[in-house]
């Protein structure tokens, strides 16, 4: 199991013009579709006047995927923004490619293209973090040993997220799910108490 990928930090937009028509990419960042769904809603209201909102989304979580024609016709517009999406191998993210259609038609083909050019230069735009998959780890750490517990952390892969003391000290671990056992496997072997 990948416990990397990649998306992009904020929303970018990006205009193309292609035969008088106007084609408007937004990309953003999502969490989930519920999430999705209430951006396009917002980008629908503010782009009323266009003649099509046209879109598609990559999930990390499931490696889901879902795209629209919104109108165009079938496969025109949904499936080339998504071949940009995986084209850019990005993920937990969406593009809408708002259209005005400009009195000439493109034909399949070139709307294909039209779309797919809108959605891969608006991707260009946008500024692509790395992501990662953690599992949690909690374990007890005494006094003496904060030295060699503080020399384990290792961004990104072995991040240290909180330290509580107490009558136990205990601090809490985002470890790269990849690396999870071998880090487990290391604190049993400096005999700290996984919680």
């Amino acid at each position: 199991m990948s416990d990397h990928y990649r998306t992009i930090a904020a929303v970018v937009e990006h205009r193309i013009k292609v035969e008088r028509s106007e084609f408007l990419g937004v990309a953003f960042p999502i969490a989930g579709e519920e999430k999705f769904f209430a951006e396009l809603e917002r980008i629908e209201k503010r782009w009323f006047d266009a003649t099509h909102h046209c879109w598609a989304f990559r999930l990390f979580a499931g490696q889901r995927a879902r795209s629209s024609d919104a109108g165009e016709p079938s496969g025109t517009a949904g499936k080339p923004i998504l071949s940009a999406i995986e084209g850019a191998e990005l993920f937990d993210l969406a593009v809408v490619v708002v259209r005005w259609f400009g009195g000439i038609k493109l034909g399949t083909g070139g709307l294909g293209r039209a779309y797919r050019e809108s959605a891969a230069e608006t991707l260009r735009h946008a500024a692509v973090v790395d992501r990662y998959v953690y599992e949690r780890v909690k374990v007890i750490v005494p006094f003496d040993a904060l030295g060699t517990i503080y020399r384990l952390v290792s961004p990104p892969d072995v991040v240290l997220t909180q330290e509580t003391y107490g009558e136990e000290n205990i601090f809490e671990f985002n470890v790269r799910a990849s690396r999870a056992d071998a880090f487990k496997g290391r604190l049993n072997e400096l005999r700290f108490t996984l919680r």
